[in-house]
């Protein structure tokens, strides 16, 4: 129906018979002429109606509105002297049609699509299909297009066999809730929607395919926020006869190659590393930002001579003393912004408190609290600090998690208001050597820190036996600008090991065998060394594209109560579905 697309046209064209397709973005009538902007997702061409065209096109053109869909047929034209838009790629030229078509009309839409003005969420999610019209969506859309074709491209050219994993299986917990899906021939049993495709893809591997890949689905039925949704999408992946250096390697190339291609990046290789005890020691968490430095201090073994009790209290107690310098920040927070910095730590993260000093001329540290440090310990803390005057310190006594949690709290809250960081930068790294479990805060018992297939460490499987929580995992994350972007391990493949950690973590040979009886099967049938990783399309497309949330780089998202405001889902089904499926719901009765 059209020979161009709304951005294509320029100056080449002049005088060429064109049509074009699209939906009509702005009108305007001066009286003369009548100006239409013309969009469709490849831009804008502007045309203009003028008595040449002849007296019922005008008028037909009077009639159009905000997102009537038309039709235009016309000459290609340079735009008058002074009327050129070098804003837009079609802003030199305009189209003179001899024919314009109506193909649909449209009621007033809630909000313009092509408005600089973007509307609440909820309307935009209530009409999606506007919402998506949006050159900012349609951007986005775009880029999650570039982003996929390129993880593909790239995993074919390293070998890689895309393979489809079944949707329905069998619930096998992995840390979130499944979705259930109860089956109709077999009452009172139920199918999950995958979590991961982790078990079909360990499978994969004992059966040969030693390099598989999928562009997955996965559900989580979890409390969501604003980088999290009940379905998302992953690019799954899974090797044979590999280490975690080898699959790290894989990925560092693949990085390198989406950024140079899509942000004109160019990243060393290989990616920065560091183990997550370094991590949490440094920057308080497992994925941390490091666009900047302010890195935590750790003050414990002073905190002990001081004698201020909160202090020294917490050090001999066996807790941790930890501090952050916010360099030239005095002068920026008075005392009613650092009781904000006060509540932001005992409220968000639990802390007991925040003590602080201020760095004067001079270098000394002014506090109320100064009085009950000697002078000689205050310049200790400074140095160690690396205090300079206008800094302003900052420090958490407590147990170590909270000091983590406060601290990294406190550090990102500081990269954003004190503009520490280029917002449009990307830098990429790992966090390798996790935990293999941790400690269960209802049970008191040990849980995996990633699945129960994660292998640990060659050195650290004697660990199992006599100090499980010391065993390190061969488990590797990879961040982006503080955001876990993909993470992955090296399975187990040895039935012995795999049963001693389902041992650790309360899981009886029974138990196993009624949850994971076709791995552990499998398992016996000569299991290869393996290992994988997942990245988070959704999270990669929300980096690239700087978008503040992950449910502006998906077509139909879910809200953060888990519904699709534009469909209405989840909705109430009919009592005749409920009775095929063996299903009865107590309480209020479902239409």
């Amino acid at each position: 129906m059209r020979t161009h697309t709304c951005g294509e046209l320029g100056t080449q064209h002049i005088g060429q018979t064109v049509t074009l397709c699209g939906w009509v973005d702005s009108y305007r009538d001066h009286g003369g002429g009548i100006f239409i902007d013309l969009r469709d997702r490849y831009g804008v061409t502007q045309i203009v109606f003028g008595p040449e065209c002849g007296e019922d096109t005008q008028k037909l053109a009077r009639s159009l509105r905000s997102e009537f869909v038309i039709s235009v047929t016309g000459e290609v034209a340079d735009r008058p002297e002074g009327m050129v838009n070098p804003k837009l790629a079609t802003g030199a030229i305009e189209v003179r049609p001899t024919k314009l078509q109506l193909l649909n009309k449209s009621v007033t839409p809630p909000f313009q699509p092509g408005s600089k003005e973007v509307p609440t969420e909820d309307l935009r999610l209530k009409y999606r299909y506007l919402d998506l019209r949006r050159g900012e969506m349609q951007n986005a859309m775009e880029l999650r297009h570039r982003i996929t074709l390129g993880m593909r491209k790239y995993c074919d050219e390293h070998g890689f066999l895309d393979i489809e994993t079944p949707m329905l299986g069998r619930s096998t917990p992995e840390g979130a809730r499944d979705y259930l899906v109860p089956s109709r021939i077999h009452h009172g049993s139920f199918y999950a929607l995958p979590q991961s495709p982790q078990l079909y893809k360990q499978i994969l591997m004992i059966a040969g395919y030693d390099r598989y890949v999928q562009v997955a689905r996965c559900f989580r039925d979890e409390d969501l926020r604003a980088d999290r949704q009940p379905e998302f999408t992953q690019l799954d992946l899974e090797m044979s006869f590999v280490d975690d250096d080898d699959v790290m390697g894989l990925i560092d190339g693949l990085a390198a190659r989406l950024a140079k291609e899509l942000l004109g990046l160019e990243l060393t290789l290989p990616l920065p590393r560091m183990t997550y005890d370094e991590a949490m020691e440094r920057f308080g968490h497992d994925a941390p930002d490091l666009r900047f430095g302010m890195e935590i201090v750790d003050l414990t073994d002073l905190a002990r001579e001081a004698e201020f009790r909160v202090f020294r209290a917490t050090a001999d107690g066996g807790g941790r003393v930890r501090g952050l310098n916010a360099k030239g920040a005095a002068s920026k927070y008075s005392r009613k912004g650092i009781d904000e910095l006060t509540n932001f730590v005992v409220q968000d993260f639990g802390a007991k408190g925040l003590a602080w000093f201020k760095v004067e001329e001079g270098g000394k540290l002014a506090s109320p609290i100064a009085k009950n440090f000697e002078e000689a310990l205050l310049a200790r803390i400074a140095e160690r600090m690396e205090a300079e005057p206008g800094d302003l310190l900052l420090f958490v006594a407590d147990e170590y998690e909270v000091t983590c949690k406060a601290l990294y709290g406190l550090r990102r809250r500081f990269g954003h208001e004190l503009k520490l960081y280029d917002p449009q930068a990307k830098h990429f790294s790992w966090v390798v050597e996790f935990p293999m479990f941790a400690r269960d805060e209802e049970t008191g018992g040990w849980a995996a820190m990633h699945h129960p297939f994660t292998a640990p460490r060659p050195q650290d499987i004697e660990l199992l036996t006599t100090d499980p929580g010391a065993c390190r995992a061969q488990a590797y994350d990879l961040v982006i600008n503080g955001l876990e972007a993909g993470g992955g391990t090296i399975r187990i493949h040895d039935p012995g090991v795999q049963q001693q950690v389902f041992n650790l973590l309360g899981i009886t040979a029974e138990q196993a065998r009624e949850r994971f009886g076709f791995l552990l099967d499998a398992l016996a049938f000569g299991a290869p060394p393996h290992g994988g990783i997942a990245l988070g399309l959704d999270r990669w497309v929300m980096l690239f594209g700087n978008l503040d949330n992950i449910r502006d780089c998906i077509a139909f998202p879910k809200t953060q109560r888990a519904t699709d405001l534009m469909t209405e889902a989840p909705g109430r089904v009919d009592l005749k579905q409920l009775r095929e499926l063996g299903i009865e719901i107590r309480g209020e009765r479902p239409r």
